[in-house]
């Protein structure tokens, strides 16, 4: 068993959504065409804020860097599963799937940090108006967003280190249509305990921890617009709150939900199918929650879009 487990380079099968053949092209088109809408609508959306002077503010320095996160996100995961689908190939290589293990940490770690920081840049905004330029300044979200990235990249790296010290037997089967942190180390022929206690440190630095605070600064938002005496004071404050409450229902509902299918229910393929949920529509309906809810946004895509048209 020793010389079996050590050919870990081989690589593993990632079984996919569904082993039908039928339904092989219709997964393909359907994602080919998830992934387009992702990628060209977060496009749009870099390119509004980067070209439109009245976004250049904290909150949509925040939206585009989700927006280039986004794309990372689901460029990690889709394209290699469009590949195993059309070339009718269930196989990733030892290294492959490792690269997109630690990708992937490090792109959904920074769409939490990135969603707790817009979360306190709508706290500033409305709990502390008068100081919002001076707290929230360049250096400041720029040093923000730069530590996130920081902090992510040694964590993710950590987690790939410790993921190398396991055995794996050769043939190992993923039950998912990508290499999911949960399901390598189940596959994994040797002592996984280590792994199952970074695995729990891991969820608290990058879900709980974000997520707490969130709640924290949308509970003094809630508190601050409560001592407002003019309702439509207080209707236009949270109306700037929208969009990212959305997206952060969005993003930690769905993430939710996989959790939840993971504990009832033992069926591997269900979960893979309720993780396409946050892994690949939610970066795809950001775009619109952003565009369709802001009338900044809206605008400054309709000008972007305007001067396309233009020229010659």
């Amino acid at each position: 068993m020793e010389a079996e487990n050590q050919t870990t380079a081989s690589g593993f099968l990632l079984l996919g959504l569904s082993e039908d053949p039928e339904l092989q092209p219709l997964l393909f088109g359907l994602f080919l065409s998830m992934y387009l809408v992702t990628v060209l609508g977060n496009l749009f959306i870099i390119l509004a804020v980067s070209s439109d002077p009245h976004l250049h503010t904290p909150m949509y320095f925040f939206l585009s860097n989700l927006s280039f996160v986004d794309i990372c996100f689901i460029t990690t995961t889709v394209p290699k599963m469009l590949v195993n689908i059309q070339t009718q190939s269930k196989d990733i290589s030892y290294i492959g799937c490792l690269t997109q293990v630690y990708f992937f940490m490090i792109f959904a770690g920074l769409d939490n940090f990135l969603l707790s920081l817009m979360a306190y840049d709508r706290f500033v905004a409305i709990c502390h108006p008068l100081h919002y330029t001076v707290i929230m300044n360049p250096q400041l979200c720029g040093l923000l967003v730069l530590m996130s990235w920081v902090i992510i990249f040694w964590v993710s790296l950590l987690l790939i280190l410790l993921i190398m010290r396991l055995n794996f037997c050769t043939g190992a089967e993923i039950s998912h249509f990508f290499c999911e942190l949960t399901q390598i180390i189940k596959v994994a022929c040797s002592d996984t305990l280590i792994n199952n206690i970074f695995l729990y440190v891991l969820t608290a630095l990058l879900g709980v921890f974000p997520l707490t605070g969130i709640l924290f600064s949308y509970s003094q938002i809630v508190f601050s617009l409560m001592r407002m005496s003019s309702a439509g004071g207080k209707y236009k404050a949270f109306s700037t709150c929208g969009s990212h409450l959305s997206v952060v229902t969005l993003f930690y509902g769905t993430g939710l939900g996989v959790f939840l299918s993971s504990a009832v229910t033992y069926s591997s393929q269900r979960i893979s199918i309720a993780s396409v949920m946050y892994t690949v529509v939610t970066p795809m309906l950001n775009p619109f929650i952003y565009s369709l809810r802001n009338k900044d946004v809206k605008g400054a895509l309709g000008r972007l879009l305007y001067r396309a048209a233009s020229c010659p």
